[in-house]
């Protein structure tokens, strides 16, 4: 049987530098679509670019195939190439080089509200979004109700689209993309808008499409789920595969490497995020003396330090430190603004400590840390897994069960009978 998807060597690289600014007369016009071409002659005739050539492989020879009727998993860290994977395949981009063989209806999601027009009304765009995805007018009208009570958003049905939080646009675009019954479903890390019920609906509708056969790609960072709803999962590491296969054996090898990589302090090599400005070179965890420790007892304060190398003066940022369980589960977040705690940068090097007062969480967990800098909206430097925490019971929780499947946080807690509010 011919699977799904084949992926042969597939490529892409993105050019680094600034682009073009201001009007172009005819004679640039020109002259940059004569360049355009004969980069493409080149490309089919001649050898490829090199990582020398002032560019950046988002992908780079990547080989595998996917079987009808699988679910695959893919992972791995910001800017392994997850996204860049999927748009290649949903045909938004093209590659440098390779091939990739599609075999049936291939539906995505990969962003939120992509082939959404913010003018038009839900109703509308239900419409729409569904002729872009290949379906008919009479197919659509046929399963016109089943997306609009998946998607839970009734009363706003007549409502434009650009007054829909993120939440309501990611639902109605899943609820269109996986009611279109593809034979390939793609699906990025939106589901992330969503709240905890919506996505268990989508985790379900994708499991059911499973089950009918059909072929779904997900991209996720919640590693939890990979185990329970894919059969095989592939982990890109700077846009190259590192390990394909049973998805539980994958999610191990993720989490053996987060892990080897998070015990060191220093930062400064570590993949991240931003622009650049400035930088987390070295993270610690330490005591109230201020002494660097590798351990966390239950119940005490945690204390981050964390030392910030900056290229220029940056008057107003927003810190953040993210404390997270092995699978990228949330535990607490902490920044600068909510502590009403205001941040310059300085050029050259800086250090901030974030205190977590009386943090209880079950002995035997280990904790990942990401620290993050922002002006604004836009991200300047983010280490996804800076450190990681061991924690460590004392006296305080001999009674305690260590098993991580009684959950995370812990608190006081206590039982009593009392009279039942109702008589036999």
């Amino acid at each position: 049987m011919h699977p799904a998807i084949r992926i042969q060597n597939l490529s892409k690289r993105y050019r680094l530098g600034t682009a073009p600014v201001g009007h172009a007369n005819a004679t640039e016009m020109v002259t940059r679509a004569v360049k355009s071409a004969w980069q493409k002659v080149r490309q089919l005739s001649g050898p490829a670019a090199t990582d020398s050539d002032h560019g950046f492989w988002a992908v780079k020879d990547v080989s595998f195939e996917v079987n009808r009727g699988e679910v695959l998993g893919v992972i791995g860290r910001n800017g392994a190439g997850k996204s860049t994977l999927l748009k290649l395949l949903s045909r938004i981009t093209e590659p440098t080089k390779g091939r990739i063989e599609v075999r049936g209806r291939l539906s995505s999601l990969i962003e939120v509200g992509a082939g959404f027009h913010p003018e038009l009304t839900g109703r509308e765009n239900v419409h729409l979004y569904g002729c872009i995805l290949g379906m008919t007018r009479a197919e659509i009208a046929s399963k016109f109700d089943r997306i609009v009570q998946f998607a839970e958003i009734g009363e706003f049905l007549d409502t434009p689209v650009k007054r829909y939080s993120s939440g309501m646009f990611v639902r109605l675009a899943f609820s269109v993309a996986a009611h279109l019954e593809p034979e390939i479903l793609v699906v990025d890390e939106v589901l992330a808008v969503g709240d905890a019920t919506f996505q268990k609906r989508c985790l379900d509708r994708m499991t059911e499409l499973a089950r009918q056969g059909r072929t779904v790609l997900f991209v996720t960072h919640n590693l939890q789920l990979v185990p329970q709803l894919c059969s095989r999962a592939v982990m890109l590491t700077r846009g190259r595969v590192e390990k394909m296969g049973d998805s539980g054996e994958v999610t191990r090898h993720y989490l053996a490497r987060l892990l080897e990589d998070a015990q060191l302090g220093n930062l400064a090599d570590k993949p991240r995020t931003g622009d650049g400005r400035a930088r987390f070179v070295r993270g610690s965890l330490v005591d109230e003396g201020g002494r660097t420790v590798a351990q966390f007892v239950s119940g005490d304060d945690l204390i981050v330090r964390m030392e910030v190398e900056s290229k220029v003066a940056i008057p107003d940022v927003a810190l953040a430190v993210v404390l997270s369980n092995v699978y990228g589960t949330r535990i607490i977040t902490s920044w600068t603004p909510e502590a009403n705690y205001r941040v310059g940068l300085k050029p050259g090097l800086q250090a901030f400590e974030c205190r977590f007062k009386n943090v209880s969480v079950r002995p035997g967990h280990m904790l990942m840390l990401q620290f993050w800098i922002a002006e604004g909206n836009e991200a300047i430097d983010s280490v996804e897994n800076a450190l990681a925490i061991d924690v460590l019971g004392d006296d305080r929780h001999k009674h305690l069960s260590t098993a991580r499947e009684q959950g995370v946080v812990i608190c006081d807690y206590s039982w009593s009978a009392v009279a039942p509010t109702t008589t036999p």
